[in-house]
């Protein structure tokens, strides 16, 4: 098997398990412009189409954001872990000691991914038909 049939092969892997893309959209750009664009995508290791499809596609869920996008939401899900089991006892009156403090970060540090993770797979279920699902 030559190289190039690998290549070909791998290219028609990546094919499996994911709907046929049927649609282009067209637009022009002047040749400064062109060229701002290929240098985006050249600095995130994509050709040009990639690159668009993903800029294009990453508004439409979170799941699809680049890495520092979810990170964030990361962090705010973690945010509000804290703040919904600190309230509630300073709500009632009650004082919270250090060690409770502690063992709060901790359990937020050690749960937020995955409480992220579950809240987009939620929203991911609630989704209408036809609405792109998260990738994996």
């Amino acid at each position: 098997m030559t190289t190039e049939t690998v290549r070909i092969e791998d290219r028609f892997a990546r094919l499996r398990g994911r709907e046929t893309r049927t649609r282009s959209i067209a637009t022009r750009f002047t040749p400064t412009e062109e060229r701002a664009l290929l240098k985006a995508a050249e600095a995130s290791g994509k050709n040009l189409r990639e690159w668009a499809r993903e800029v294009l596609l990453g508004g439409t869920n979170l799941a699809n954001q680049p890495e520092m996008p979810m990170h964030i939401f990361t962090e705010l899900v973690a945010i509000q872990m804290l703040l919904m089991n600190a309230l509630e006892p300073l709500l009632r009156g009650d004082r919270i000691q250090t060690e409770q403090i502690k063992l709060l970060f901790r359990q937020v540090q050690t749960t937020k991914a995955a409480q992220a993770q579950e809240l987009l797979e939620m929203r991911a279920k609630r989704r209408p038909a036809g609405v792109v699902q998260p990738k994996r």
